[in-house]
């Protein structure tokens, strides 16, 4: 259905080729996944199958795609569109209507489909992505897990033969990642529709692909196999996968079940050499547990903290935010204290983002009280506020308008008043290997995001923000991005992230705040919060219950 055949791309003013040698074949009504470090050109691969590359993209492609027989060389995006359904990293730029219904219709009736099919098949989307009470709503106001959602219904909708998806989990919610990964399954088993995927978040969907495609390095000629083959000599690998090889098991697993019946011999040899507790951040929590329950039946209970009261880098009381008509905070309270790390979780649509966004000004409140290092955030200048709080958003490139890696970092240090060369030994650390010269648009999305976390950090806010951090990182990139965040609580720094992203909040969290319908429902140590989640819980945690270990760095440490 897809082919491959020895495919380089060179974009206009680049200095060598983002990739090449590309050469291989996905079958009819496979589900392959494409992998590789961050920067590797996994979005170009992607982009040369809908035409996008080189038609929209500009540079140069050599070689062949095919797509149902079509050359994408000579077929352009248009001409594609009854077979190929594309949805890329930012949902943001796909859309083209107003509200959820008729984003979910614009692809059919761009090609001519009967009303009463397109009302079919709107309504089988809105069940199987269930957005069913989303169909009104304006895309404006939907969370970024909600629009990464549609964007997906929208390309489904059209029932294309080839589904081309970059990261379409990378903001959702695990239960709502599991949602679109159960259906992209039955697609390619019941329909035989053809998929190509790249994503980041292996844990999610290795276990579901029939290959996968490695890209080890820039410029480099990908590896084919199976999940198994290509997981052995793969530089990114998910947390079963790092721990089957810890164990030395073989073949390696690829889902939780596989490492579980494995795992007895592990456990014995864990429990001989030291009981799991609380280790690292977790131990260190300077949070104590709190827990609320929503429905009014039951009455929120809350425990002292027992540490004397210190200043706070931020405080919110009985918070309140209602925007465009939707409630989407309830009288939330929160302390964050200098030092600690909090990682923001629930499911999407849950106030994560609205509540940064009250914490650094930008969402005003309803009723309640928000105070950031002693002052009312939405009522204070930018430039005294920056130094105070910053917030790495969603969408990065939001805070990106230079035309050079330069130019941002000389603009970051101006800002923040810094010494020249401050924002620049920032990226040099977090994202090595990219050019003075080079255009912020051509930076992948983890690396877009690792330049907008260097450009706040620069001003060395107290409080920092980030909101889904690890979109478009791999796993190397993740390390150094939490060795970074480390430094800074260890230096006194407050850091509030909100995140889907489990394995990260089990790795870097001293305290898990869980929010439903824009209300805390639960408030504690990582630790005390995840084992107890089968929603939240690490792959770690899954496969060596009821030992509490989170992490494969726990465990490495304690058989050394």
């Amino acid at each position: 259905m897809i082919r491959f055949e020895d495919v380089g791309v060179t974009y206009d003013g680049a200095a060598g080729p983002t990739v090449r040698g590309i050469g291989f074949e996905v079958p009819e009504g496979e589900l392959v996944l494409l992998v590789g470090p961050s920067g590797v050109g996994k979005s170009t691969v992607l982009g040369a199958v809908s035409g996008l590359v080189p038609h929209f993209t500009g540079g140069t492609l050599s070689g062949r795609v095919t797509v149902a027989g079509r050359d994408t060389r000579t077929h352009k995006p248009r001409e594609l569109a009854d077979v190929v359904g594309t949805v890329g990293q930012d949902p943001l730029a796909h859309f083209v209507t107003d509200t959820v219904e008729d984003e979910l219709a614009y692809g059919m009736e761009s090609l001519g489909l009967a009303p009463e099919v397109m009302r079919r098949r709107v309504e089988e989307t809105l069940d199987l992505l269930g957005l069913a009470g989303l169909r009104d709503r304006p895309i404006a106001t939907l969370s970024g897990g909600q629009r990464q959602r549609v964007a997906i219904g929208s390309v489904l909708t059209p029932h294309p033969r080839v589904l081309v998806l970059d990261e379409p989990t990378s903001a959702l919610d695990p239960a709502a990642a599991e949602e679109v990964l159960a259906v992209l399954q039955r697609l390619v088993h019941d329909l035989g529709t053809t998929v190509l995927m790249a994503e980041h978040r292996l844990e999610r969907v290795v276990q579901y692909a029939d290959r996968v495609v490695l890209l080890p390095a820039p410029g480099e000629p990908p590896v084919v196999g199976t999940p198994a083959e290509v997981m052995a000599v793969s530089p990114v690998f998910p947390p079963v996968v790092d721990l089957g090889r810890l164990a030395g098991w073989s073949p390696l697993p690829l889902t939780v079940r596989d490492a579980r019946r494995r795992a007895g011999e592990l456990r014995e040899r864990l429990a001989a050499s030291a009981p799991a507790g609380p280790r690292g951040p977790v131990a260190q929590s300077p949070a104590p547990l709190r827990e609320a329950v929503r429905r009014p039946l039951f009455r929120r209970r809350t425990t002292p903290a027992p540490e004397p009261r210190r200043a706070q880098a931020a405080e919110v009381h009985a918070l309140s935010v209602r925007r465009d008509g939707i409630t989407a905070l309830r009288r939330l309270d929160l302390t964050v204290t200098p030092g600690e790390t909090i990682a923001l979780m629930g499911r999407n649509g849950a106030g994560k983002s609205t509540l940064l966004g009250s914490l650094v000004g930008l969402v005003p409140p309803t009723s309640g009280t928000v105070t950031v290092g002693g002052a009312t955030p939405h009522r204070t200048a930018p430039r005294d506020l920056v130094r105070r709080v910053g917030l790495v958003p969603q969408e990065p490139r939001d805070l990106l308008y230079a035309d050079t890696v330069a130019d941002e970092c000389a603009a970051a240090d101006h800002d923040a008043g810094a010494a020249p060369g401050t924002c620049r030994s920032l990226v040099s650390e977090l994202l090595p290997g990219v050019t003075d010269d080079t255009h912020p648009r051509d930076l992948s999305e983890g690396q877009c995001l690792a330049l907008a976390l260097a450009v706040v950090l620069t001003a060395r806010p107290p409080l920092l923000l980030l909101d889904e951090p690890t979109r478009g990182l791999d796993y190397a990139a993740k390390a150094r991005l939490v060795a970074v965040l480390r430094e800074l609580a260890a230096e006194g720094h407050a850091i509030v992230l909100a995140t889907h992203d489990v394995e990260l909040a089990a790795d870097l969290a001293h305290r898990v705040v869980l929010l439903a319908e824009g209300e805390v429902i639960a408030d504690g140590p990582t630790q005390e919060i995840v084992v107890s989640s089968p929603s939240f819980a690490p792959q770690v945690t899954k496969i060596l219950a009821p030992q509490r270990w989170l992490t494969v760095a726990d465990v490495r440490e304690a058989l050394a």
